[in-house]
């Protein structure tokens, strides 16, 4: 029953993709984040939904007649240049073969966030793009946040099979992501509803974190809270709430969960600890020698012995930026934190050109919460290969349309979706408040 709904769901959504390109992006982003047909156990299970989407996609963005461009700013030019470098790496990779394979999941990925730039005309849209990856991603933490509550913490949380975030330790960063983006939507909710619920699906968003049992994710909520704390205007509160919930999860967590914890000091006696840095130093090593990288799919121990690195098994980077040095050697990683930089840079732009404009306070606030999730990426990223996740670079695209909406004076939603002719249906636009504070 699950596969023949989801079936129909999707190809349901075809026609009104054909009509309007953006319903296209919206369903890709959907089907990328929830993997809704790993819930099935029939035919739906392996059916590639989202390239069915993607290829409908571009179809209609071809005959659409809805205006079309990159917009003019130097995070895209140095989002392309990171690309094209990539792209020579993988020509000159140890393995060009199985550097391809990897490369074309890369650039599949990157082609949809270049389609959903273009598209991300007004600020309703990029409402509704957030939306879907609250909702999408937010359907594993809430459930795994119950689930933690139900089981006392004694079981692992994991996200949707075959996913980025199938691993705890993937899905409790992507969840510290969206967290923020829920306190955005609890604060201009594009529902009266929204608002209600919000609070416990943060609740039970952060127990799912915890319930993960990922030792980065710790070190990840440690991060954000601090910088959450550093930035609140009302600390004192935000430090009784942490004092609180850190209370509650050291009494309520099972000894397996301290163990993992305390096994974080301990990293010299860990096995898993050990190859994580033997796979940075084999990444360091690499770089060095040679200016293109590895290239993609490069982790083996033949490389791993020819660079003086000696382990039982060749271990993946886990870490977003010993995996760009080793797939884009030192330039590579240059180019990617160059990215992060501007991301971080327009973000505190956009929170400087709205500061004193209450019709703009959810632009405003959602560059901070933004931020919060930035904090989020480049904590927990430093343990996991996340490099290239779909929503690090939906982050990037949703900074430069906020950049650019910023930088022009406001026009109200319902005559943006006029000159895109799109139905007035969907999400309205959020209700505005004054106050831009974090807390």
């Amino acid at each position: 029953m699950r596969d023949i709904a989801i079936t129909l769901v999707v190809f349901g959504m075809l026609p009104f993709i054909l009509r309007y390109p953006w319903y296209g992006v919206l369903a890709w982003s959907w089907l990328s984040y929830m993997n809704p047909h790993r819930l099935a156990w029939g035919f739906a299970y392996n059916m590639p939904f989202a390239q069915i989407v993607a290829i409908v996609l571009l179809i209609s963005l071809v005959l659409s007649n809805e205006k079309k461009a990159l917009p003019g700013n130097p995070l895209v030019v140095i989002w392309v240049l990171f690309l094209v470098w990539l792209s020579v790496c993988s020509i000159f990779a140890f393995y060009p073969d199985l550097a391809y394979l990897q490369w074309e999941k890369v650039m599949k990925i990157q082609l949809i966030t270049f389609v959903t730039l273009m598209l991300m005309r007004d600020f309703q849209r990029v409402n509704q793009l957030i939306w879907v990856i609250v909702f999408s991603i937010g359907f594993y933490s809430v459930k795994g946040g119950i689930f933690t509550f139900m089981t006392g913490g004694a079981y692992h949380v994991f996200g949707p099979d075959g996913s980025d975030i199938q691993e705890n330790n993937a899905l409790a960063v992507a969840i510290l992501m969206i967290v923020p983006l829920m306190l955005y939507l609890h604060k201009f909710p594009p529902r009266p509803w929204v608002r209600k619920i919000m609070p416990y699906c943060i609740f039970f968003s952060l127990a799912a974190v915890i319930g993960s049992q990922s030792r980065g994710a710790v070190l990840a909520i440690l991060a954000v809270g601090a910088y959450y704390w550093w930035k609140s205007n009302s600390k004192l509160v935000t430090a009784m709430v942490f004092l609180f919930l850190t209370t509650l999860t050291v009494m309520f967590m099972p000894q397996s969960w301290h163990d993992r914890v305390d096994s974080i000091a301990d990293y010299q006696e860990d096995s898993s600890s050990m190859e994580r840095i033997r796979a940075w130093e084999y990444s360091i090593a690499v770089a060095s020698h040679r200016f293109t990288g590895g290239g993609f799919g490069s982790w083996s121990l033949e490389n791993y012995y020819r660079y003086g690195v000696y382990t039982d098994r060749a271990f993946v980077a886990h870490s977003i930026y010993f995996s760009v040095l080793n797939d884009g050697g030192w330039p590579g990683l240059l180019i990617f934190l160059l990215i992060l930089l501007l991301i971080w840079r327009q973000l505190s732009q956009v929170m400087k050109m709205t500061a004193n404009d209450p019709e703009r306070a959810d632009y405003n606030f959602l560059a901070r919460m933004m931020q919060i999730s930035m904090v989020a990426f480049l904590a927990g990223g430093a343990f996991l290969s996340l490099s290239y996740f779909d929503l690090a670079w939906h982050f990037m695209a949703i900074t430069v349309t906020l950049h650019r909406l910023a930088g022009t004076p406001h026009r109200n939603a319902d005559v943006a979706v006029q000159e895109n002719k799109l139905p007035r249906r969907g999400l309205r636009a959020p209700v505005r408040k004054r106050s831009a504070d974090v807390s």
